[in-house]
Order: C-alpha cells, then structure tokens, then sequence
C-alpha cells in the first residue's frame, strides 16, 4: 500500500471507503450522511474528494463507486468485510478440536501435549487478531 493512500485512510475518510465498498454499487452523498450519522452532505463531499484524489474512487453519473481495493486484510463476502485472520482462527480452532477429539492418544505423551499447546496459542493469537481488527475498525 502506497504512503498517500495510508495517509488517506484513516478516520473518518476510512469510514466512508468501507461503507461505499460494502454497499456494492454507486453510493450517493447524501445516503453516506445518512448511513454514517455525519452533520451535513458537504462532510461526505469533502472525504469523497480526498479518496478520489488518491485513486480510490471514482464519479459515475454523480455517484461514487469504488475504483480500487486497498484493503489487503479482508475478504469481500457479499456485502460483508471479513478479516483474513478470521480464516486462520477458523483452521487452528478445527485443528485443535481435532486434535482432543480425534488424535488424542491412549497415553498422554509429551509430543501430543506440546501439539494441543501450541494449536491451542495460534488459534487464540489468530482469535485476538481478529476480534482487534473487527473492533477497532480498521477494516
């Protein structure tokens, strides 16, 4: 991600990148003041610009749509926003019930204890990374 385009989206100018890209489809001023609660449609205008001016929207027939992806950490489903992190925890949380309910030995051994640890910590740090994205807004 280029600096011009880090510098551009935070804040606010983020807020109104994310709804656009979740609505789909041209997205005009006034529904982005009513969707996101701002004071007035010339606040919505304001960040339309600066997005435009770093590329990442673009006019269509007085609307805006969204010209360029630069969020590199989440997957599009439909209308939804969903971190990647959110995979990782899904495939470490299967792999770590897998492991107490299908691999589980007769014996507890050292080797099976370390693996159930250790599956157990990346799927709890892929969980706090994805609740953190979710929760802080920076998808």
């Amino acid at each position: 991600m280029s600096e011009e385009v880090e510098d551009v989206l935070k804040g606010l100018t983020l807020k109104v990148y994310r709804y656009v890209l979740k609505q789909g489809r041209p997205v005009g001023t006034r529904e982005v003041q009513r969707g996101l609660g701002l004071s007035s449609p010339s606040l919505a205008v304001y960040h339309f610009t600066k997005l435009e001016d770093a590329g990442l929207l673009r006019r269509d027939r007085g609307d805006y749509v969204v010209d360029k992806v630069f969020l590199r950490s989440v997957v599009r489903l439909s209308h939804m926003l969903i971190p990647r992190y959110f995979f990782y925890s899904i495939f470490f949380i299967s792999a770590f019930i897998l492991e107490l309910l299908v691999f589980r030995p007769e014996t507890l051994t050292s080797g099976y204890f370390f693996s159930v640890v250790v599956i157990f910590a990346s799927a709890l740090t892929f969980c706090y990374e994805t609740a953190k994205t979710w929760l802080k807004g920076s998808i």
